[in-house]
Parts: C-alpha cells; sequence; structure tokens
C-alpha cells in the first residue's frame, strides 16, 4: 500500500492515517553537532538613564527606528577559514547579516553596510559623530572582527545612541571561524533586548520537515537550520517519514514522530551525537509528541481501539499516564511555560475545537466557541496567548487568550498551519501550503499580523518547530 499523506495536516488527520509500507530500521544522517561554544569576553551595559528603551509586550508595531550598520571593522586584514577574503571581507558579511535581522522583525529601519561608508578601526570605539547625525539614524552600530594565532575569532559589537553620542551597549565573543553566523546573532540579540526591552530569539535553530518528490508520494525529511536559514543541514535520509519535529528545552534533543518501523512512533534524536531512542514502545501508534518545560516528561497521544488519548511518559521512558478518557480522538498537548496546564484538541463535542486541562488531566474544558474549528494549539513562551490553526474555510494562523478570548487571526493565506512561536513570544513561524500545487514553505508572521515574510528553504518545508536561545 502506497502512504500518501493528505493535506491539511491537522493532527487529528493524523491520527486517522494508515499505517505506510515498512521503512528501513535505520534512518539517520550525519549528526549535525552541536557547533562550538560562543565565548563572552567583554559585556558592558551604559546607565538606564541615558539612550533608547522600551517594550513590544503591547504587541502593537512600532514606528521604524532608522538604524545604521555599518561594515565591522579589523585591526588587521588576516586570513580566516571563516572567509576566503580575510577579517576585512568578513567584517563586511556580519554586518549584512545584522542589518538582514534586524529588517525581517518588522521594528526596526537598518541601513546596511553597502550603503555606508566603513569605519576605520579606531572609530569603533570613538565614532564620527558628524558623519551620522546627517543620515537619518537614531542608533548607530558598531563592531569588529579579529582573527587569533590559534585561528579564532574575537567580534566586537557596540551599539550607540547617535542623538546623544552615548554607547549603550557592548559586548564581544570569541567563536570558530565556523561560527561566526553566531556572533552576528549574538550582536543582533544585543541590540534587539536593549531597544525593544524583549527577550532576544535570533542566535536559535528551526527544525521542520523538508519535503521533495511529487505529491502522491513525498518523501519527508528531519532537517535543521539558523533562525534566518543559514546553516542548512538533512538529518534523516528520507527511507521513512518524519514529522512534527520539537526541541526539547536545553535544546539538545529533538523529539518527532517517524515511521521508521512501519507505524508513527516517537523518537528522540541527540543532536550532539546523532543518535536517537526509542520515547515509547507502546505496540499502537502515536503521534503529536511535546516536551514539558523542565524537560523531564513528554506528552504524546495514542491511538487504542479506535479512541486517541493524550498520555504523559518520562523523558528517560518509564510508565505511561493516560491523562484523557473521552469518546473520540483527544491530541496535540502543549504545556504552558510553568507547566500548569495543557491546551490540547479534541472532537468530543462533534466538531475539531481546543481545551485547556490541568497538567495532571484534571479540570478539562473546551476554550473555543468563536465558529469554525481549533487545531495544532501551542503555548506561547510568555504564556499569555495560545497559537494556533483556525479553519474556517481557510486555514489561517490565529491567536487567543489561554481562556479562548481574544480571537485575532493573523494570516489570511488558504491554508496556513502548524505554529510554533519564537523564544520571545513576539513571532509565529507556521507553514502554508499553495492551492492546486501541494506545494508548501515556512513563513513568519509577527503579533500584529502586519509584518509577515516568508524563510526560504532548500525544497518545500512544513512542520515548522522555533527552539530556545542558544547559549
Amino acid at each position: 500500500m502506497k502512504f500518501t499523506l493528505p493535506r491539511p495536516l491537522t493532527l487529528l488527520t493524523l491520527a486517522l492515517l494508515a499505517a505506510p509500507a515498512a521503512a528501513q530500521n535505520e534512518d539517520l544522517g550525519e549528526p549535525v553537532g552541536e557547533g562550538g561554544a560562543v565565548e563572552t569576553v567583554f559585556e558592558e551595559t551604559a546607565s538606564e538613564e541615558g539612550g533608547l528603551t522600551g517594550s513590544v509586550t503591547d504587541e502593537s508595531d512600532w514606528d521604524d527606528l532608522g538604524i545604521a550598520i555599518p561594515a565591522f571593522a579589523t585591526e588587521r586584514d588576516r586570513q580566516t577559514a571563516a572567509n576566503a577574503d580575510g577579517t576585512a571581507a568578513l567584517g563586511q558579511e556580519i554586518a549584512r547579516v545584522i542589518t538582514a535581522n534586524l529588517r525581517n522583525n518588522g521594528i526596526f529601519k537598518p541601513t546596511g553596510p553597502d550603503a555606508l561608508p566603513k569605519p576605520s578601526f579606531p572609530q569603533i570605539r570613538a565614532p564620527s559623530w558628524g558623519s551620522w547625525s546627517g543620515r537619518g539614524a537614531e542608533m548607530l552600530v558598531h563592531g569588529f572582527v579579529n582573527a587569533g594565532a590559534d585561528g579564532q575569532l574575537t567580534v566586537g559589537c557596540y551599539l550607540y545612541d547617535v542623538a546623544l553620542q552615548d554607547e549603550l551597549e557592548r559586548k564581544g565573543w570569541v567563536v570558530r571561524p565556523a561560527d561566526w553566523r553566531r556572533a552576528a546573532h549574538k550582536c543582533s540579540d544585543l541590540i534587539y533586548a536593549r531597544l525593544t526591552g524583549e527577550s532576544p530569539f535570533f542566535d536559535s535553530r528551526i527544525a521542520y520537515i523538508a519535503e521533495t518528490g511529487p505529491k502522491d508520494n513525498r518523501v519527508k525529511r528531519l532537517a535543521i537550520m539558523d533562525s534566518d536559514g543559514a546553516n542548512h543541514r538533512f538529518l534523516t535520509l528520507g527511507s521513512a517519514t518524519a514529522l512534527t519535529p520539537r526541541y526539547s528545552p536545553d535544546y539538545k534533543q529533538l523529539l518527532y514522530l517517524s515511521y521508521v518501523d512501519g507505524n508513527p512512533r516517537i523518537y528522540v534524536y541527540d543532536i550532539g551525537t546523532g543518535k536517537q531512542t526509542l520515547v515509547a514502545d507502546t505496540g499502537n501508534p502515536t503521534f503529536a509528541p511535546r516536551w514539558s518545560p523542565d524537560g523531564r516528561s513528554i506528552l504524546y497521544s495514542m491511538a487504542v481501539g479506535g479512541n486517541t488519548d493524550v498520555y504523559r511518559v518520562p523523558a528517560n521512558g518509564g510508565r505511561s499516564v493516560r491523562l484523557t478518557n473521552t469518546p473520540g480522538i483527544d491530541i496535540g498537548g502543549s504545556y504552558s511555560p510553568d507547566g500548569r496546564q495543557i491546551v490540547f484538541e479534541s472532537d468530543r463535542s462533534g466538531s475539531q475545537q481546543c481545551y485547556v486541562m490541568d497538567a495532571d488531566g484534571s479540570n478539562q474544558r473546551r476554550i473555543t466557541f468563536f465558529g469554525g474549528r481549533c487545531a495544532t494549539p501551542e503555548w506561547s513562551p510568555r504564556g499569555d496567548q495560545i497559537a494556533f490553526t483556525r479553519i474556517a474555510g481557510d486555514f489561517n494562523i490565529a491567536v487567543m487568550t489561554p481562556a479562548g478570548r481574544n480571537l485575532r487571526v493573523l494570516t489570511n493565506g488558504w491554508q496556513d498551519e502548524a505554529p510554533t512561536w519564537a523564544p520571545n513570544g513576539r513571532i509565529i513561524q507556521f507553514f502554508r501550503t499553495a492551492r492546486n500545487s501541494g506545494r508548501s514553505g515556512l513563513h513568519q508572521v509577527d503579533l500584529t499580523g502586519r509584518n509577515e515574510r516568508r524563510l526560504r528553504t532548500p525544497v518545500d518545508a512544513s512542520d515548522p518547530a522555533w527552539g530556545p536561545i542558544r547559549d
């Protein structure tokens, strides 16, 4: 029997799928590894009395804030494995990455290094204010990159208030040449956090399902990349269908659903070693794995005798505990950040709706009554919102409060689904399927619903999962 995943890929649809033909027992490619450490070598925060600061927790969009980001300087142009043209060229690339990061979040209006004069190395600590005050930039980012005798790179990042001619923030890191982009993301995080008052998110990774092949016989592989789409890697070979990846809270592992043995089963993939472990050998189809906030437990759904319920199992193995017990399909649990509640979807009322229960399975209650259906709910890292797929004709990404109030639809695509939150709870990633083609790709939208962009991937993409900030 040929196995084809129908669209839309809601979790209730997943629970009803027939099992595919048996696949190979091993489906893993080379381990991606965690990458080298990023060592902070200096850090300083200016007085809170000076410079611009604020917060975007009100979910409104800001007026564009002009930020000038010239090329990072270098004390001496040296060869580096990070760039064939040396550290001077690398400084240009670092500034370009920072510019793209800040432009794509919908809050800032950055001007990048290709349109700006390049500062000298001494000017990094002593900006030439006269050359920047007339360029319409309220903020200025200066930086440097130097290569040591051991090949390691030292990257420094400085944020200045142009009007006040004042330094707001500085920080430096030592990284391997292969991790130079992480330094650029760290600098972006520094700027974002200082100017918004929000937690950052650029130095994070995204897992997703890479899709290739004709729409009636798709190959679905587990893949991973940086938050901006760089450093892309495939983790599985595609001989077995992979679905619904999720990062552990410490970023070291990935949960995902695999048909590696002919039935949907949940595995933990160790990012550092590439090894995988079966979570629970139940003998029944299992779906929709999710970590608890402390990483000690895993939620999943299991189909037994035509009924699907939500279960909890220790992350290191052990006895599973059933949390729901009603006729029909209960699936897709997602913990609140404090671990006290779980949101899930169920058709117990006769239609696909979202419910909340306490972490022990008690106090189950429906929260969606606004018409249409509710699927794939995920709790915000901030705890104040639940993102979900709203099905009312089209499929769109929406948010609501944990009580099911204040519905806001953020997208207007034909088939947008499977939301996942950025680590700071400001941006939602999802996948969009094009009408009549079966082609899908990753998109992001912020909580205003007015800043949306596509995140490019080398192949079609679905089931995104945004990981936590990296150390």
